[in-house]
């Protein structure tokens, strides 16, 4: 059992390499964007950026909800800067996550929960449950309870950019996998929408409901997807440590 947790380690996901490399691994993938692999690829990966950095800025929103003005408008702020910096940090370490034995399958399982939830909150009329903040569009309508406190809001918004952030990475990862040039750029998409754009995406996707449908349906498949993966993988995968205990 140790012997195939020692292979896995020294078998993690290879660097992208240096910047030259990143490059080329862009330049490859977008010039073939027009196969039919590349393109659903970069589809993916850009619908599950746009519906999780809405997402993001609601979760944010409504925590924030039930403080006074100028705290309210502190707690979006650092919620906004901590995914942002947070996405970057996880992005820099993607190919590292991508490496641990069991992540992609733990991942899948997270997307499947994301879906659940996003399934339930457009399910649901929720409107009575949040008074929402009026910098956030849409806030008022995801059932989440508003904080009590400045210090209860931001420890709330940081426990939700962390899981919120880390899902996003590990879905482009498992969406674009085959396509590093493509998985690279929907990182960068996935942070320059959570900086400059999450509180109009959470607008458009509260006025046009089919946008998180959509959202919800790839980001289902790219969990089974990762399940799967994270299953069956020889080297990384779950399913032979598993099959190695039963057979102890």
């Amino acid at each position: 059992m140790f012997e195939l947790i020692i292979s896995a380690a020294a078998a993690a996901a290879p660097s992208l390499g240096g910047p030259a490399d990143i490059w080329a691994s862009i330049v490859k993938d977008f010039s073939n964007i027009g196969t039919a692999s590349a393109f659903t690829a970069f589809l993916q990966v850009l619908m599950i950026d746009i519906v999780l950095a809405g997402d993001n800025a609601i979760v944010v929103g409504a925590l924030a909800a039930g403080l006074p003005a100028d705290q309210r408008k502190k707690v979006i702020a650092i919620g906004v800067i901590a995914a942002l910096v947070l996405r970057v940090i996880f992005a820099l370490m993607v190919t590292w996550l991508l490496g641990i034995v069991g992540l992609v399958f733990a991942g899948g399982v997270l997307l499947l929960w994301v879906a659940w939830k996003m399934y339930r909150d457009l399910g649901a009329d929720h409107a009575t449950d949040s008074p929402g903040s009026p910098e956030i569009a849409g806030d008022e309508d995801s059932g989440i309870k508003p904080a009590k406190s400045f210090a209860a809001a931001a420890w709330a918004v940081a426990i939700a950019d962390v899981s919120m952030s880390l899902d996003n990475v590990l879905a482009v990862a498992g969406a674009a996998k085959d396509h590093p040039g493509i998985m690279i750029v929907g990182l960068i998409f996935a942070v320059a929408l959570m900086g400059i754009a999450a509180n109009i995406i959470a607008k458009y996707i509260e006025r046009y409901k089919w946008i998180a449908w959509v959202g919800m349906a790839v980001i289902i498949y790219v969990a089974g997807k990762m399940i799967y993966d994270g299953w069956v993988d020889p080297q990384l995968g779950v399913g032979r440590y598993v099959y190695a205990l039963v057979g102890m």
